[in-house]
């Protein structure tokens, strides 16, 4: 019998290959499992893509936050300033060093941190600011870099969803101190779970890498090393590795066709009142890991498009409504009445034409609004 439901049209989806496959049993065949020559390769290629000096892979993209905020010296008393909207564990690395997230307000145009709302926000125990690139939009870094000078205080790029997106022709993730991508399996390329620490400051990196690796600036023999300091075990494997080296090879189609995407929905969707796309300039080298909308009707359209099998996701609980960072919704204004209308449209690069103009179909039939 055939079945008379709709294809499901995913939100997301990773995609392996046989190129995975075939670099996984190279490293099976190696007999050398641990974070080896695969990760300073995958290493390696990241620093040539993003066009920095330095990248250290790590097991997730929350640990690369936590070392980049322990390496800068950041540890119990002083505070980071990081937007209300944005994933969980953007605060919950902040508070993994004894520092505390203090939360700030976003602009509503682009759900990025606000720099305004940063200037208010600063005290004496500041000492570092995370810009968070929601959807892989930048950040308004000029405004950000420029009160971090004014103020001597560190920025830690949150680029988890930004891989390859630019700002005046420079990767999101190298223009701070460091800055960090995730390589989770709803990213562009994914190791499964895993991330990447970028910097340009050679200190940094040594620091970086003794922190990854229980105090030791390179990689040791698990016997009579030194260890000079206190550090952890955040090491990136080479069977990792060697699904993200495979992952990059197609990192140019997945990004074109993201970027197509994007401006496939601005095409079927720009008329309907009721639904607003937050803005991508693709033409100036921003990719939008997944597309995201406002609408006051957010949550009867995602059931709507859940009975035709069209997988929305709804957008992050603001964090300051989160029972560890809880804080009354009159201090974030923006955060608290934009949070329960944004969501993320179906944005798996694995879409087809035919798939985003069902769900543009079906979004115009929704508002009344058929074409």
């Amino acid at each position: 019998k055939m079945s008379t439901e709709p294809k499901k049209i995913n939100w997301w989806e990773p995609q392996v290959g046989e190129k995975e496959k075939e670099l996984l049993l190279q490293v099976l065949d190696s007999n050398f499992l641990n974070d080896g020559e695969f990760t300073t390769r995958f290493e390696n290629n990241l620093t040539e893509l993003l066009n920095c000096k330095y990248a250290v892979a790590v097991t997730s993209g929350t640990s690369a936050l936590f070392l980049a905020l322990v390496a800068g010296g950041i540890g119990p008393d002083d505070e980071v300033i990081l937007p209300d909207i944005t994933f969980i564990a953007t605060a919950n690395a902040v508070a993994m060093t004894g520092a505390k997230p203090v939360l700030v307000d976003v602009d509503p145009r682009t759900l990025n941190i606000s720099p305004a709302e940063i200037k208010k926000s600063i005290s004496s125990n500041t000492k570092a600011i995370i810009p968070v690139h929601v959807s892989g939009r930048p950040a308004d870094l000029p405004g950000i870099l420029k009160v971090a000078r004014d103020q001597n205080l560190l920025v830690i790029e949150d680029a988890a969803e930004a891989l390859l997106s630019k700002l005046d022709g420079k990767c999101l993730g190298t223009y701070g101190e460091a800055g960090i991508i995730s390589f989770s399996p709803n990213k562009t390329i994914t190791t499964g779970q895993g991330g990447v620490i970028l910097t340009n400051n050679d200190a940094l990196e040594v620091r970086l890498r003794e922190l990854k690796d229980q105090g030791r600036p390179v990689r040791g023999t698990g016997g009579d090393d030194d260890h000079d300091c206190i550090g952890y075990n955040f090491k990136l494997t080479n069977m990792q590795a060697a699904i993200g080296i495979a992952q990059l090879e197609k990192i140019k189609t997945r990004t074109k066709k993201m970027k197509q995407t994007y401006l496939q929905y601005v095409d079927g969707l720009n008329d309907i009142e009721g639904l607003t796309l937050f803005p991508f300039q693709v033409e100036k080298g921003e990719i939008p890991q997944w597309v995201d909308a406002l609408s006051h009707r957010r949550d009867e359209l995602v059931e709507y498009l859940l009975r035709k099998n069209i997988i929305c996701r709804k957008f992050w609980l603001p964090l300051h409504t989160q029972k560890p960072y809880s804080l009354p919704d009159n201090q974030f204004p923006q955060s608290t009445d934009l949070s329960s209308k944004a969501f993320w449209l179906p944005s798996s690069f694995l879409l087809s034409e035919t798939e985003i103009e069902k769900v543009c179909q079906s979004i115009r039939a929704f508002f009344g609004k058929p074409g």
